[in-house]
């Protein structure tokens, strides 16, 4: 996997709908806006706009796991194609209709089980905050993603083992210890003479 891609859960249901019983249309959001991240390191939060323009410019998979070697569920390539991505007030959902293939009958099978519940899905950022709180947990909010890759239904969460979101925050560190030791000397100077040192 590219480096700079980074996978998150959204425990928010994935599920079968449909008007018949060989109901095929498999929905679920694969992020949500405003929503602080669990299983982190930090907080992330994604700000609504952080998919404006993108899904037009994206390739976008449905898989199984993030898993494209056992096969493609369904595709959005530049926003058309099997594969449907609407953006809400809630955040981007998907949709599409499980293939008649022996990866289609597994996805539907197990999310009828309960076996696969969640979704996740893969994305790389193009500007991102980095934020120190006052309880010395830190804070991340994607403001813009670069691109997203897949959206998948997931038998269990998975979070980025990629280090790109600690290289922004391991920045945000340098600087604010950078901003610490240049203090000027007349800083100082000054709060001598206020207190007639």
């Amino acid at each position: 996997m590219d480096e700079k891609r980074e996978i998150r859960n959204t425990s928010f249901q994935v599920q079968v709908t449909g008007e018949n019983e060989e109901k095929r249309t498999v929905e679920g959001y694969a992020m949500l806006f405003d929503t602080p991240s669990d299983g982190l390191s930090f907080t992330e939060v994604i700000k609504r706009g952080a998919l404006d323009g993108v899904l037009e410019k994206s390739d976008v998979f449905a898989l199984l796991n993030h898993d494209q070697r056992r096969g493609v569920l369904a595709r959005s390539k530049y926003g058309k194609g099997s594969l449907s991505l609407s953006v809400d007030d809630k955040g981007l959902k998907y949709r599409f209709d499980a293939p008649k293939t022996a990866l289609g009958d597994e996805l539907l099978e197990n999310i009828r089980r309960g076996e696969i519940g969640e979704s996740s899905f893969c994305f790389d950022v193009e500007k991102d905050t980095w934020e120190k709180r006052s309880d010395g947990s830190w804070k991340r909010t994607i403001e813009k993603f670069g691109n997203i890759y897949d959206t998948s239904p997931v038998y269990n969460g998975a979070y980025s083992k990629t280090s790109v979101y600690m290289r922004g925050k391991e920045a945000a560190e340098e600087e604010l210890r950078h901003r610490e030791q240049e203090i000027p000397e007349s800083y100082y100077q000054n709060i001598e003479k206020s207190l007639n040192i």
